[in-house]
This record gives structure tokens, C-alpha cells and sequence, in this order.
């Protein structure tokens, strides 16, 4: 079985892969459009040379790698992707063979979470509109998926991860509760630029409530933008 999470960014995506890179029988991949996403848009985030040089940059490339036979022999095949790496694909056809999953979470806390990262232009950034998207295709084409809501694993760890393997019909594994602190195997070589806070990591952590929502103030347009796609995905959460 291949589980694709699309995620946006600043969200729990990597404690995720490390809660499934827990079990014995799970093979995980850290963004695998990452290095396509770069090249594609000319961006220059952080190593993005390395990037590109080190991993597959052909979109056609990439699918025939993740649909391919599941690595290491293992039985599952979790994929963390970034729904935003999306930006430009018409072709979702290859979504047909994953058990996907949308990882959600609320504009509010990705906006002021991302802008003290980063710069923020456009709601095309916080992969939105290609999560809503990749829904669309999968509605039409009478696929199943499955949304999760970020804050509410945080809340409730193993009651949120046993829903999601309940649906996924596969058994829970209460060694996704946890992971060894420090860099995984097969994290992405970014890893050590992005994931430090992860790296000091063992377990889920509560959310921290935001005090304040100033800082929104100058993203206003974006943050309203967002707020609407959120409110479309969220519609389809049974």
C-alpha cells in the first residue's frame, strides 16, 4: 500500500514521517517533488543546488519511481509530499494507485508560522488551492480520501492515528507514538537546514495557542484567500 499525505507547509508533516518511519513495516519519503518544485519555479531556497543536483527533477521520473515496487520490502509506503510542489501539474491521473490523505491545518497558524521562516507572496505557497485540487480530482473519479486535521493529533495522538489506520484498514502501531530523537535515514538533505526542531523531538507535542494575530495584519489578502480554500476542504470532512 502507498499512503500519500499531502500536506502544506509549517505543519506537522515531518513529525508524521517520523510517527510512521516508527513501524517495522512502513518505508517513508520525504518530499519527492521537492527537488522537481525548485527547478520548475527557479527558487532558491536553502541548498537548493544540492537539491537538484541530488534528486530526480522529471516529473515523469518521479511517478514511475513512487509507483513503483514499495522499497526495503517493507509492506507500507508512507510519501510525505507537499501539496504546493504541485503548482503546474494537470496530470493527477497517477493519484489513482495511493491511498491519499490531505493533512490540514488552520491559515491562521501556517501564516504566522511560515513568515517567520520565509517570504510569503502569494496562497499559491501554502498549498490550499492544489490540496483542494488534488480533492476535486479524486471526487470526480470516486476515489476515496481522507483529511486530517493537524491540531487534533496533537490533542489526541493515538486516538487520531488509530482513526486514520482504521481507515487506511491496516493495524495501529503504538510504536507510532514515538521515534529517537535526531536526524532519520531517510529524511531529505535539507533536513539538517529545516529540522532542527524536529531532531530534538520524541513524541507529538502539544499545540501552542497563538497569543496574538497581528502579525496577519499584512497578510490579510492572502490570509482571507486561504481562509476560503480551508473552508472548501474542511466542507468535505465527514
Amino acid at each position: 500500500m502507498r499512503i500519500a499525505c499531502w500536506s502544506g507547509p509549517r505543519n506537522i508533516s515531518t513529525a508524521l514521517m517520523r510517527s510512521w518511519s516508527s513501524r517495522e513495516d512502513t518505508f517513508v519519503s520525504d518530499e519527492p517533488f521537492y527537488a522537481y518544485y525548485l527547478k520548475e519555479q527557479q527558487l532558491h531556497h536553502p541548498m537548493y543546488k544540492e537539491i537538484i543536483s541530488y534528486y530526480p527533477t522529471k516529473f515523469n521520473d518521479i511517478i514511475k519511481i513512487l509507483s513503483g515496487e514499495i522499497p526495503s520490502q517493507k509492506k507500507y509506503w508512507y510519501q510525505k509530499h507537499m501539496a504546493h510542489h504541485l503548482i503546474g501539474i494537470k496530470d493527477l491521473s497517477w493519484l489513482k494507485n495511493f491511498k491519499n490523505c490531505i493533512l490540514l491545518r488552520h491559515p491562521k497558524d501556517v501564516i504566522s508560522s511560515y513568515i517567520k521562516k520565509n517570504s510569503l507572496n502569494s496562497v499559491n505557497e501554502l498549498g490550499y488551492p492544489q490540496q483542494l485540487k488534488i480533492i476535486e480530482f479524486l471526487q470526480k473519479n470516486n476515489l476515496e480520501f481522507y483529511i486530517i486535521n493537524s491540531d487534533d493529533i496533537l490533542d489526541n495522538p493515538k486516538k487520531r492515528l488509530l482513526d486514520w489506520c482504521s481507515y487506511l484498514d491496516i493495524q495501529f502501531d503504538d510504536g507510532m507514538l514515538s521515534w529517537k530523537r535526531g536526524p532519520h535515514k531517510n529524511d531529505g538533505i535539507w533536513g539538517k537546514h529545516w529540522y532542527d526542531r524536529i531532531y530534538q523531538t520524541q513524541s507529538f507535542s502539544k499545540k501552542k495557542r497563538s497569543e496574538s494575530n497581528s502579525e496577519l495584519l499584512s497578510y490579510e489578502n492572502i490570509y482571507e484567500e486561504s481562509m476560503q480554500y480551508y473552508k472548501k476542504i474542511y466542507s468535505f470532512v465527514e
